[in-house]
């Protein structure tokens, strides 16, 4: 079983940038797919971004692309989600998650096996 805790949230202005983090624990950190998902208030939860357990294949939703970098860090068994040049449409909870089908690039929701809580970002106009 894999523990996920998401930080790094909070309120920034449009054009800003934050810095998600995901703290994993549990099961080895290079055996499973891990993902960013994103819901607002009222809409479901969405794909934002996708990483392969080695980290040599990412995959983005075409609104984040160019803008977002998803991460990650073995030594510190933690993923990341770079935010830049940021909207208000980004604003959401943000929540990483974990798949560990051996098959990579997992986009949606049900294909993933463990969730974080979830940590707010807003973003003001």
């Amino acid at each position: 079983q894999v523990q996920l805790v998401e930080s790094g949230g909070g309120l920034v202005q449009a054009g800003g940038s934050l810095r998600l983090s995901c703290s994993a624990s549990g099961r080895i950190f290079g055996s499973y797919t891990m993902g960013w998902f994103r819901q607002a208030p009222g809409k479901e939860r969405e794909f934002v971004a996708t990483i392969s357990w080695s980290g040599g294949s990412t995959v983005y939703a075409d609104s984040e692309k160019g803008r977002f970098t998803i991460s990650r860090d073995y030594a510190k068994n933690t993923l990341y989600l770079q935010m830049n040049s940021l909207k208000p449409e980004d604003t959401a909870v943000y929540y990483c998650a974990a798949d560990f089908d051996p098959i990579p690039n997992s986009t949606k929701n049900y294909e993933y096996d463990t969730w974080g809580q979830g940590t707010q970002v807003t973003v003001s106009s």
